[in-house]
């Protein structure tokens, strides 16, 4: 056999000039070896890959505008496609026609919000008499155990029906907390359990709004109100947090009540039938998105889920970025790890159709929870960039430019007044992808910090009755503590990638990758969000 020597991969030639000269050469020469066999195709193969990905993006959210469209030009409210029949007191019969109801907050260590929750679930106009409010307290710090305690003791004062429940560990975090309230002996008296994170404030009717669709419809398990925003102006941060979680709300979960009868349970602002609950396995804590898990277990048990986007409870953003990034890692993470975790249960079900598994596994969990993460980054981030370094591979126009606008149109319709910040929406949604698909990737995989749960920070100061007292204070950098290295390490990429663009490239790429670069440094820097001393 012939030997191959390093000749046949390099060719020769005479390499002059000093040491940083030589090494240059030395560079150009293996770059230019395998770049023709190796690169080329591997490029080639990633393009057409992120390019299908993008035409499922694009099928995915023409299907969901056309549906929400349908919704709204027939006028499909709920209380046409299901019995609603508002509560009335009977001389009779009393409070008795009214159903027992749960309503169960769980925090940890909440003490910028805890009596807001409190306070509004203390509130709702509902016979003292048929309405349990459970406070699942897993605070650390006794200081502000006591405070809650001290709250819940106050409002028992007034006659309100209260438990304050605490337990000697946090096994299973939220889904432990909840699980263990139920165990509860005055639990087996309700019929319905509302869940409100701790910042969540619903308005008095909530119950008398929501709790009659359960009442006339026994097959309905879930009744999901919306999330209101009391923060979205605090920050940059926050409006765009406002525009991705809106066109949540406003089209995918309308469309997958509207459809399917099944979307994502949000975790907090529902109502559940206990029924429902118990039949589903109750909460589990082998992700860190309970809500979902138990959601999806509950559809294939045939239970159908009512979204009603004209009820709004409000609630506070995360306004610094550690927290924000933080809460994007279990958003991600949980999803793509229950998706492992479920996909062959799903597709062995035998109570649920062909078609709402087709939905539940392809749209549901693959294109929005899988591929709209990684596609954005590797795409946009990685892929795009790497097309100018070599114009041997060409993206098509309709690839980069007319189906990501399509796409964003079609995103920014559920918040119009923040129209004017698409662009910069846009970029910031490219950087939060990178640790969306780094937590997508880790779900998937099951590898470290797969069940990691880090409580979303609070502040509660937008809430609060004079906004205008706390200033949010400008981020200041401290080397060490706040730059983030894999944004500046990207944000380098970028920047090279543009350079090279401007002198050798031909497609202009160059203004979007400068943009998309100094995105990733505002990040990377920590000029994002609120800063406090702390985060």
């Amino acid at each position: 056999m012939e030997k191959i020597s390093s000749e046949t991969l390099l060719p020769e030639v005479a390499l002059q000039g000093t040491s940083d000269d030589i090494s240059f050469q030395v560079i150009s020469l293996v770059w230019n070896a395998i770049k023709a066999p190796v690169v080329v195709p591997l490029l080639r193969v990633s393009v057409f890959i992120c390019l299908t990905m993008s035409l499922m993006l694009l099928v995915e959210r023409v299907y969901m505008g056309i549906v929400i469209g349908l919704v709204k030009l027939f006028r499909r409210k709920p209380e046409k496609r299901y019995k609603w029949e508002p509560m009335e007191d009977d001389i009779e019969l009393g409070n008795s026609v009214y159903p027992m109801v749960l309503i169960q907050i769980p925090m940890y260590n909440e003490k910028e919000v805890y009596q807001l929750s409190i306070g509004a679930a203390c509130d709702l106009s509902w016979p003292s008499d048929r309405i349990i409010i459970q406070v699942l307290d897993d605070s650390t710090d006794p200081v502000v155990k006591e405070l809650v305690e001290m709250e819940c003791q106050r409002w028992a004062m007034k006659g309100v029906n209260i438990k304050y429940e605490i337990r000697d560990n946090r096994n299973g975090y939220k889904a432990g907390a909840l699980k263990e309230g139920l165990k509860r002996s005055y639990v087996k008296l309700c019929d319905y359990v509302v869940i409100f994170d701790a910042d969540f404030q619903p308005e008095p009717d909530f119950l008398c709004r929501t709790v009659p669709f359960l009442i006339h419809n026994p097959k309905i398990a879930l009744v999901q109100a919306r999330w209101k925003f009391v923060n979205a102006d605090e920050c940059l941060m926050t409006r765009m947090q406002e525009m991705s979680l809106d066109y949540h709300f406003t089209v995918e979960q309308e469309v997958g009540s509207s459809t399917y009868a099944f979307f994502g349970f949000n975790g907090t602002a529902g109502v559940w039938r206990i029924a429902a609950l118990n039949e589903a396995g109750g909460w589990k804590d082998r992700t860190t998105v309970e809500d979902m898990d138990l959601a999806v277990r509950a559809s294939l048990k045939g239970w159908k889920f009512l979204y009603l986007g004209d009820i709004k409870v409000k609630n506070e953003l995360p306004s610094t970025l550690k927290a924000f990034r933080y809460q994007q890692h279990r958003w991600s993470c949980g999803p793509a790890n229950l998706f492992r975790k479920m996909v062959v249960e799903i597709i062995t079900n035998n109570r649920v159709t062909a078609w709402k598994k087709v939905h539940v596994i392809y749209s549901f969990f693959f294109v929005r929870k899988v591929v709209a993460h990684i596609n954005t980054f590797i795409f946009y981030c990685l892929v795009l960039p790497a097309t100018v370094l070599v114009q041997e591979v060409e993206v098509p126009k309709w690839g980069y430019v007319y189906i990501p606008a399509i796409i964003t149109l079609l995103n920014s319709v559920s918040t119009p007044r923040s129209f004017h910040l698409l662009v910069y929406w846009i970029l910031f949604e490219n950087v939060m992808a990178m640790h969306r698909t780094k937590g997508t990737i880790i779900g998937l995989l099951e590898a470290s910090r797969v069940n990691e749960w880090i409580v979303t920070e609070k502040l509660g100061d937008a809430s609060k009755a004079k906004p205008d007292v706390r200033t949010p204070t400008k981020p200041r950098l401290k080397i060490g503590e706040r730059v983030l290295m894999w944004e500046l390490g990207v944000a380098a990429y970028l920047f090279i990638c543009g350079v090279y663009d401007i002198f050798f490239g031909k497609n202009q790429f160059f203004i979007f990758l400068f943009l998309q670069a100094i995105t990733f440094c505002i990040v990377g820097f920590g000029y994002v969000g609120t800063y406090l001393p702390s985060s």
